[in-house]
């Protein structure tokens, strides 16, 4: 008589199968539920910028809120407008330090726009590609 060969206990590849299946559906649901973008929104790019210094229309905000432009003080939005011409309204450049505060940045940017600026583009540093 043959003695008969144990027999080989399968791997549990269905149970694998399954948990995989159902975190597939989870991020595919997650992932649906995040709001997008509107179509029309163009985020901000730095890519064009080249050196680091500050282009010299460009009005620096300092970490303590103190304005400079071109190397001296500006007293504020006001007195900064006031110096341009009407061409020079249709963009302003601010060029924030990182510690300044974002709620300083976004008052900033309201009195400049209040006092007449078409736009007020916000300069970076250019990110790692």
């Amino acid at each position: 008589m043959r003695a008969r060969r144990p027999k080989s206990e399968r791997e549990p590849t269905i149970a694998l199968i399954n948990i995989v299946f159902l975190m597939l559906i989870f991020f595919l649901v997650a992932g649906t539920l995040a709001q997008p973008l509107d179509p029309a929104l163009k985020l901000v790019s730095t890519a064009d910028l080249e050196g680091s210094a500050p282009p010299p229309d460009a009005l620096v905000v300092h970490p303590d809120g103190r304005l400079s432009q071109g190397g001296s003080d500006v007293a504020d939005a006001e007195s900064f407008l006031a110096t341009l011409d009407e061409a020079a309204l249709e963009t302003i450049r601010l060029v924030p330090d990182r510690e300044l505060p974002a709620a300083e940045l976004v008052a900033l940017a309201r009195d400049l726009r209040a006092g007449g600026a078409q736009r007020v583009l916000i300069v970076s540093e250019r990110g790692v590609e």
